[in-house]
């Protein structure tokens, strides 16, 4: 801490008889230090504002290509859920999902007023079910593709979103959410394929 005052101008120090000792510099140059703290700032905003224009320019540009984000554990899951709500609440009010049985409850647990504050949104689910269980709560409709086993994914579509979730070999909550308006339509033209076959 004194090293660091020193380099500041704030304590400078002299030695007698074979020891070290510091003193306090004068108060006024913690003004001359803030002056200097300013001005590196303000130099560094400068430069930010001159590369802003090239970084839109790139983010613009990349409006195209898929996006993709990754969550971990039930705090990163929750997130993706509440994404669904929120993309869905302000679009189409509706989204789709394969369930499965296998991990259904770990995704649930990370947000467990989910399905009361999506019906509260006013958002719609269709939902194929791989594996045994699951209900309709409202404002739900429910297909089943097998009773049988469960997929390793639950995977959920929305407002140009496509949402993994699995379990890891540690038995951890991992996620990602692509978001690809093609992707989307893909996945979404195929899930009503197959849901108008159940």
């Amino acid at each position: 801490i004194l090293k660091s005052l020193q380099n500041s101008g704030l304590v400078s120090y002299y030695h007698k008889e074979k020891r070290q000792y510091f003193i306090a510099e004068d108060p006024e140059n913690l003004r001359d230090t803030l002056d200097a703290k300013q001005q590196q700032l303000e130099k560094a905003k400068q430069e930010v504002d001159s590369v802003i224009p090239r970084l839109r320019s790139l983010y613009d540009n990349a409006g195209d290509k898929p996006v993709t984000k990754y969550y971990e554990g039930k705090s990163g899951i929750k997130t993706i859920l509440r994404d669904v709500i929120e993309s869905c609440q302000n679009g189409s009010k509706e989204y789709y999902i394969y369930s499965s049985s296998k991990i259904k409850q770990h995704v649930y647990d990370s947000y467990r007023n989910f399905t009361k504050d999506r019906i509260k949104a006013g958002v719609s689910v269709k939902s194929i079910s791989i594996g045994a269980g699951g209900s309709t709560a409202g404002l739900d409709e429910r297909k089943w593709l097998t009773k049988k086993g469960g997929s390793p994914t639950y995977t959920l579509m929305y407002e140009g979103k496509i949402a993994m979730v699995s379990v890891d070999s540690e038995n951890k909550l991992i996620g990602v959410i692509v978001e690809d308006e093609n992707m989307y339509k893909t996945q979404k033209m195929i899930f009503e394929f197959v849901w108008q076959k159940l």
